[in-house]
């Protein structure tokens, strides 16, 4: 039977002729753990029993425990560590490599793990992990940016989401932890006067070049509404000239082809009169390059696809400044596309299915351009209803006279 003596430091009894040491894990089931020691009860045993369980204690205060340590330290202990919580950085990196994402989005979520939740996380086992650790971190944190904190936070609630769902916590402990609000990039779209002023621009200064390929894909760009990188990965094969349609199936991420697109749903995009005009003229640029590629808008510096987001954006710049029309960047040919159908009264389920958003995503994103030509004529529709509202009540009247 165990017993308390005098003299004895906290956390050290005697049981049976032996020394046990007691003291609390949080990574453990149960937390509170005791462990017979193989000591006589003199000093020296109670000495080596009390540095034991500083070291333990040391251990557990730096996060620093886990199952194959307390083997280490316990190889005769009688608790079951046959399930053996990983922690948090094991976890986190079975995580990252099961899924199937690429390198850029591997590479962002690693710079963000390491960043920011590694040198507090790192060693605490998955389970052991509480909102107030969390909350901690946010609070000690100087945060580069919302934008910042809101990732590494929606980053970290994937890593516990999974763990929720493999058995090892019982609930996610970073959803109760506010993310700050999403700030949305306002949009800045080209005028269909000036994206058609830039296109001719290109053509003028570029033309007969090999350089030409730019103005090729810059006016297919904004004639299309595609993602750059969706341009920059577009082959030949998926083009169907008798049809006009454009197959969107893969993007150029970090210089590297990607066989899948943003919302991993390949799309037809239907392609006008100056899409095909774009796909001409650049095929007459590829028979100038004469280079062996299935890629429609080849580098002029060579290469099979344009690995340089810059590339296109090197031209486009530059004819910006010329023209004096204010800078942005590739990316809002996409914006200008979108905003020419609504502005155009297009269908918003035909432009969002062009763009590969929702019509939700559409409405959200393009709001302001929505009518905005014809709001007068919106609101003259109530004025009509009211009028007529008017003489349905007068002729009412009229009806009940004698």
């Amino acid at each position: 039977m165990a017993g308390k003596h005098l003299g004895l430091p906290p956390g050290v009894e005697f049981v049976g002729d032996t020394i046990r040491i007691r003291f609390t894990w949080r990574g453990a089931t149960p937390p509170r753990r005791c462990e017979t020691l193989r000591l006589a009860q003199t000093p020296k045993g109670i000495n080596a029993a009390t540095k034991l369980l500083a070291r333990v204690k040391q251990l557990i205060d730096h996060q620093a425990l886990d199952d194959d340590k307390y083997i280490q330290l316990f190889p005769n202990t009688s608790y079951s560590v046959s399930k053996r919580v990983p922690n948090f950085r094991d976890y986190a990196q079975v995580w990252l490599d099961s899924r199937e994402i690429v390198a850029g989005t591997r590479r962002n979520y690693r710079i963000t793990m390491n960043k920011h939740w590694m040198p507090y996380l790192a060693l605490l086992p998955v389970n052991a992990i509480s909102a107030f650790d969390i909350r901690k971190i946010v609070v000690a944190t100087e945060w580069a940016s919302t934008t910042a904190k809101r990732t590494a936070l929606v980053r970290l609630r994937a890593v516990l989401r999974s763990a929720v769902n493999d058995g090892w916590l019982d609930k996610n402990p970073a959803i109760g932890i506010d993310l700050p609000i999403k700030a949305k990039r306002k949009l800045d779209p080209f005028t269909k006067e000036e994206a058609d002023t830039i296109i001719e621009h290109l053509y003028t200064t570029l033309g007969g070049e090999r350089t030409e390929i730019y103005a090729c894909l810059i006016e297919f760009a904004f004639y299309t509404g595609m993602r750059p990188g969706e341009v920059r990965a577009l082959r030949w094969d998926e083009i169907d000239e008798t049809k006009r349609t454009a197959r969107v199936c893969r993007i150029v991420v970090d210089g590297e082809v990607a066989e899948r697109i943003k919302n991993r749903k390949p799309r037809n995009v239907l392609l006008n009169d100056r899409a095909m005009h774009a796909l001409d003229r650049a095929k007459v640029v590829k028979e100038k390059i004469r280079l062996k590629t299935d890629f429609i808008f080849p580098p002029a510096q060579g290469g099979e696809w344009m690995q340089d987001p810059d590339g296109p954006t090197g031209y486009l710049r530059p004819a910006l400044a010329a023209l004096g029309i204010r800078q942005r960047r590739l990316y809002d040919t996409r914006h200008t596309y979108a905003t020419m159908c609504l502005m155009a009264g297009m269908n918003v389920a035909f432009i969002a299915n062009q763009l590969g958003h929702t019509i939700e995503v559409l409405l959200s994103t393009y709001a302001e351009w929505i009518n905005s030509e014809g709001d007068w004529s919106e609101m003259n529709k109530l004025s009509v209803a009211s009028i007529g509202t008017k003489l349905v009540q007068k002729e009412s009247i009229n009806a009940e006279s004698p």
